[in-house]
Parts: structure tokens; sequence; C-alpha cells
């Protein structure tokens, strides 16, 4: 029976009279007891009861809306000073990252169950409706319990009125399942694209551009549905055990030995240093801890990889000096630049690899705060192998130090189009008009890294985007305007480093996708000085 069913079927007891307050309003058993009395707290003190979790969860969308953090960095943190550990913790990670990944599905859905157009709903309100939906419609939640926690979270933070709102919103939701919901949300978009944007939870020109770079890199325009799926979907914790400093072996015994709980570990698919971990926080492991290892997805490791697989070719023929019999003073290898290198995940790997080959790094990053990250990243490479840390402006460095190095890397600031599933706000920020202001910024950028590697030395351009305008015509403008350069074939590069199983396009350069890789979209261009 049904609580309305006891509420309005069951007769009263000890009098009518008994259940009734100063205005005739009958009360519930509770109150007529004199307990239950919620305004006797105030919505500070009523919070400290909530659910630790959602209100976990709660508060990393205030911030990331409030300050525009990213909830991967807002998340940890929030999580640590709280003691928030074990089922808890996943429950608030999943809820957090799930109901930002999948905001545009749930506003297409809340908007139908509100009377009014979503912007003129409060937004802590509507961030609390979105928690709601994502635990009745995307998690393994009890529909009772994803409503009445939900309510009572409200009920804290944003008072008895708002609460009572999103009772009703999150009951009439409840009434469909997903299925019904994406039939319904999708009924009226005019073609498939804005079909699928809308169910896959992507803005309509992210899901264009994607099904551009789709067809523009060699695949199907049907990858689409596919690959914002992936996009949905959580990626796992991948490690890097940086050569020279920790071997892949090991770093599984650490974890193995001296992380408690289930961590397991398995070998990442494509990179030699990559390992997947699953049920442990990185930072308990100690490797990660001083600097031997870290996390970074297994396509950014690979493509550092094959950059630095890559050979150099002679500045020029020359013959070497008397009593020097070996190839380098003909061909040095020995001074790498980072251009782009906060905050420090490529310039740790590439510095490794320098170490154990007897070069050293210089790493640019041209915000104080991002070199400082660089700096606590390189904390653990031997010394010799870190020319310096410097803070500047990457596209002068090619006018201030022509020809200085053998190799550059350009990790280039982008949309981050790639890495959607590990930065699920990225979506709802970037807009059409980000792409102008970034790839005049990446052209210049690029310009500068051929301007500063010498004849015969090797720049690697490497974006998180697949979007056309950010890799491919990127590269083809900067070309455009010289002769002295030639492009390299990425792909037999990333072939050397993962092997030949690794499905690519038949083309020179290499873009990785999340449902077929299983990493980050990156985007590798190899290009050549000629000597």
């Amino acid at each position: 029976m049904s609580g309305e069913a006891r509420t309005h079927g069951s007769p009263q007891r000890g009098g009518g009279d008994d259940r009734r307050d100063a205005q005739g309003r009958e009360r519930g058993a509770a109150r007529a007891r004199g307990a239950g009395q919620r305004s006797e707290s105030a919505p500070s003190q009523r919070a400290k009861v909530t659910d630790p979790a959602r209100n976990v969860a709660f508060d990393v969308l205030q911030e990331v809306a409030s300050s525009d953090a990213y909830a991967n960095l807002v998340l940890p943190p929030l999580l640590r000073a709280r003691g928030i550990r074990g089922r808890d913790a996943a429950f608030a990670t999943e809820l957090a990252y799930g109901t930002l990944r999948l905001r545009g599905r749930y506003d297409a859905i809340i908007s139908r169950c509100v009377d009014r157009p979503l912007d003129q709903v409060d937004p802590n309100v509507l961030d609390l409706l979105r928690l709601g939906a994502h635990q009745l419609l995307g998690m393994r939640v009890a529909q009772h319990a994803a409503v009445s926690e939900t309510v009572g979270l409200a009920r804290a933070r944003a008072g008895a009125g708002s609460a009572q709102f999103v009772n009703a919103v999150l009951r009439k939701i409840s009434r469909s399942t997903l299925e019904e919901w994406l039939e319904v949300i999708s009924a009226d978009a005019p073609d498939d694209v804005t079909r699928l944007a809308i169910t896959q939870s992507h803005p309509v020109w992210i899901a264009r551009a994607m099904r551009e770079a789709l067809i523009g890199t060699g695949r199907s325009a049907d990858d689409l549905a596919e690959l914002l799926e992936a996009d949905n979907t959580a990626p796992r914790v991948t490690l890097v055990a940086r050569p020279g400093l920790v071997g892949r072996e090991r770093l599984a015994g650490e974890v193995t030995h001296d992380v408690r709980g289930d961590a397991t570990t398995e070998p990442g698919r494509w990179a030699p240093t990559a390992l997947v971990l699953s049920g442990s926080d990185p930072a308990a492991i100690p490797a990660v801890r001083h600097g031997a290892a870290g996390v970074q997805d297994e396509g950014s490791q690979l493509v550092t990889l094959a950059f630095a697989a890559v050979p150099t070719l002679p500045a020029a023929p020359s013959t070497p000096t008397a009593g020097d019999r070996s190839d380098r003073a003909a061909n040095p290898d020995e001074r790498w630049l980072d251009l782009c290198a906060g905050p420090g995940g490529k310039a740790a790997l590439l510095a490794s690899l320098a170490g154990e080959q007897g070069a050293r790094i210089v790493a640019n990053e041209v915000a104080p705060h991002r070199a400082r990250l660089v700096e606590q990243a390189l904390a653990a490479v031997p010394a010799d192998a870190v020319e310096r840390v410097q803070v500047g402006d990457g596209r002068r460095v090619g006018v201030e130090e022509p020809g200085a190095y053998d190799r550059v890397l350009v990790d280039a600031p982008c949309t981050g189009l790639g890495a959607l599933r590990r930065r699920p706000e990225s979506r709802w920020r970037r807009t059409p008009g980000d792409i102008a202001t970034l790839t005049t910024l990446q052209r210049e950028l690029l310009g500068s890294a051929l301007d500063a590697v010498r004849p015969g030395g090797v720049v690697g351009y490497v974006t998180c985007s697949p979007h056309l305008a950010e890799t491919q015509l990127v590269v083809k403008d900067v070309l455009a305007g010289r002769d002295d350069v030639e492009v390299l074939d990425a792909a037999a590069a990333v072939r050397q480093v993962a092997g030949d199983d690794i499905p690519l396009a038949d083309r020179t350069d290499v873009q990785l996708w999340p449902h077929v890789h299983g990493t980050d979209a990156m985007h590798l261009t190899l290009l050549r000085r000629r000597a």
C-alpha cells in the first residue's frame, strides 16, 4: 500500500483532533508526537546529516560552475579532506563525473518536467535535479533512495521550498525509463547528428566537428555514435612508468605489495610504459608520490614515445674530427625542448627518456604556476637530464634560439575535445569561437618550433583534439609558407612503439580515438627540418 493510501484511507487514532494543528491542518504521526520538526535546525546543521558522498558531488558541481575549475582537480582533495573512501568515494566520483558528462541529456529531460525555461530555474536547484536524474537514469540507485536522498540534499542546501520542487520534478522523471526518455527527447531532432548530440549529451557543434574529423582521418562517419558514447564512459586510470626511474613490472609490484585493498594492475595496450590501475588512489603508490611514475593517459604516452623514437639526421655532410669516432659529432641528438610543457606529464616522460640517451631537456611554459607544476613533475629525473625549466612565450623561442635544439615537442594548447571523457565539463565550456583563437596560437607555436630546431632535427606537433582545424589545417597552413620542412611517417613511428597490430588509418599523421584505441583522441604529426 502506498504512503498516500495510508494517509487518506486509515482511520484516525485517539480522536480526530489529536492529529490537527492550530490551523486545522492534519499532521503526520511524527509531528503529532512533536518529532521531526525540521525548522528547529538551521540549514547548515541539517546539511551535516545528509549523505556525505552526495554532498561532495554537489560541491564539485558548484565549484566547477562558479570558478571554472576542473572536476578532476576539485574532487580528490575534497574526498581526502572529508575522509570519504572506498565505495562512498567511488559513488561520489561517478555521481559528479556522470552528471557533468550527461548534463545535456538530463537538461533535455528536466526541461520536459518543469513549467519554465531552464535558465529561469535557480542554478543550484538545477544542479540538484541533474544529480537526481543521474541517480535515477544513469546509476544503479533504487528509485526511492535517489528521490528521497536528493530531496534531503535539496532541503539542506537550498531550502524547503526548493526541496518540494525537486521532489515533484524527480518523481516525474522516475515515471519513465531511460530508453523511453531518449525517445522523447530525440523525437524532434532534425537530423541524425543532432539526435546523437542530444541523446549522447554533446553540444551539436562538437558532434558535427567529430563527424568531420572521423571522415577526415580515414574513418567512417558511422563511428560517430560509438565515439560519443565512448566520451561518456569513465576512463580507467593509467600510470606511466618513467624509463630509467621505475620499470613497469616493479611499478605493478609496488601496487600489489604497498597499497591496501583490492588494487589491481594490467599492462597498457599500446605503450610499453603504461600500466592500467584499478581499485586504488594513485597517490597511495610510492613511485607516484616520489615522481618515478605518474598518471598519464596511454595515448599521451604513446605519442611522446613515438616522437622520441624518430631519428634525427646530420645537419650537413661532415667528417668526424680526429679521435671522435661516434656519430654524435655529426648527428647530435642531445638537446630537446618541450615548448609547452605544463603541467609536466609529457616533459617528465621526455626527460626520463633523455636521461637514458645522454640528452637533456629544456621545459618551457608560459604560465608561472604551470611552470612550478613542471618542476614538481621533473623532481625525480636525474639533474643532468634537465637543463632548465623556464617561463617564457613559446612563440618567441624560435626567434631567440634559432636552430638551437635537436628535437622540439609542441604539445599545443587546444580545445581538449579529445579528452571529454576525462574532463567532461569542457564540452559545456568550449564554443566554436574558441577555434579561431586557438588555431592562431597553434600556428605561431608550430612555426616557432620549426625555427628553434636545427636542420635535420625533429618537431612533434601534438594536440588532445581531433578537430581538423586544430590538427591537419594548422600543419597545412604552416607548411604552406615554408620549403625547409618534410613530413615524416608518424604512423610508422607509432607502430615502432606499439606494434603492428595498432589500428591506424593509411596516413602519415596519426589520430587516436577513445572508441578504437581506448585512449584520449590524441593527434600526432612529425616533421623534420631539411638539412
